[in-house]
């Protein structure tokens, strides 16, 4: 059986794009509407130069390989867009010849470089949560049943207390003794496996939802807040309540960074070619990308590498685990967590779901 060429084209993980020999363009793949982001609509019938410009590589490229008939190749060349903001990719460029030789057209391949670093540190960010599971459970065992001891033994000594000064010493171990507890509790989502209650589940209303119960926090009343949502995202097959405890952490971690002093927020979610994964059963899907961009102080290089780690924060009172917990649940969706700084630029962080859906 003839597979269709658009079905294989698809299937490739590389963009491809396909001209003519007067350099207009036939065909891409859903690789490229994502990684140029044109729509095979609006890219199919105009020059080449019109989707990256005239003197970006890929348009070099294709007409060099129009004039000499040869294969070239360019490594390391940068792509600026909306969403892939300084996404490298390498480009190779082919002739095509027609039945009688005759040069009458080319294709034009990108490769995203970071496609294989995103993979390697998906499977690290799953072992290293595995590894946090361990820990938790250790914790469990050796912390919580000598502290509900402790805590018993405050509470027993507070209302015994014959004086001031000893009852408040035993409300105190009553109060860190809880704290403790609940801080176990909280590390114990890496051990405990809590299955996942998919549903069908809107994914603008889950961030409204967020946005609504932050608007109660002080944080959240001299900061602009704009949502650029993607309306064509259709509802996805997720646990809404883990996705709410997901979101609620980053966004108040971004309002947070910002300190309450002005600054502004913004939500974009669109559908993304550009991290497809593959189900059970081996069928590759696309993802739903959402972009939580603050224009807090950053983080240098060094915090950034340490943000996911349980128990690492900056901030007086915080407990740290909140990125963790998040990155946690989105690794359970079968998605990722990634996050991008630098110092005075700002934190954003990119979830990305896969579009799984109810059959």
């Amino acid at each position: 059986m003839a597979r269709d060429l658009r079905d294989v084209l698809d299937a490739i993980l590389a963009g491809v794009v396909v001209i003519d020999a007067e350099g207009i363009v036939e065909q891409l793949n859903s690789a490229a509407c994502g990684i140029l982001e044109h729509s095979a609509q609006a890219a199919v019938g105009k020059p080449v130069e019109r989707l990256l410009g005239p003197s970006h590589a890929l348009a070099r490229l294709g007409r060099k390989v129009l004039a000499t008939g040869i294969p070239s190749s360019e490594s390391g060349q940068q792509i600026e867009g909306r969403f892939n903001e300084g996404l490298r990719v390498d480009l190779a460029a082919s002739p095509l010849f027609d039945e009688t030789g005759v040069l009458d057209g080319a294709v034009l391949v990108l490769r995203d470089r970071s496609a294989q670093r995103r993979l390697e540190r998906f499977e690290a960010e799953r072992e290293r949560l595995a590894f946090f599971g361990r820990i938790a459970a250790g914790l469990a065992h050796e912390v919580k049943n000598p502290l509900g001891g402790i805590r018993g033994a405050g509470e027993l000594l507070s209302l015994r207390a014959e004086d001031g000064k000893t009852r408040e010493t035993a409300d105190l171990i009553v109060r860190e003794s809880t704290r403790i507890a609940n801080l176990v509790d909280d590390f114990m989502v890496f051990a405990r496996g809590d299955r996942l209650r998919l549903a069908a589940s809107n994914l603008h209303r889950i961030l409204d939802r967020v946005l609504d119960l932050l608007a109660h926090d002080p944080l959240s009343h001299h900061c602009s807040i704009e949502r650029a949502y993607d309306p064509s995202i259709p509802d996805l097959l997720a646990d809404a309540d883990r996705l709410i405890q997901v979101f609620l952490n980053l966004i108040r971690n971004a309002l947070q960074a910002m300190g309450g002093g002005g600054g502004r927020l913004t939500l974009t979610t669109r559908i993304t070619l550009d991290h497809r994964v593959f189900t059970e059963s081996g069928r590759m899907i696309p993802t739903v990308a959402t972009w939580i961009r603050d224009t807090g102080p950053g983080m240098d290089e060094e915090e950034l590498r340490q943000a996911t780690i349980p128990f690492f924060t900056k901030r007086s009172g915080g407990t740290g685990l909140g990125l963790s917990v998040a990155e946690y649940w989105v690794s359970q969706h079968g998605g990722t967590l990634q996050i991008e700084s630098a110092p005075g630029r700002g934190t954003t962080v990119l979830v990305t779901l896969p579009l799984r859906r109810e059959k």
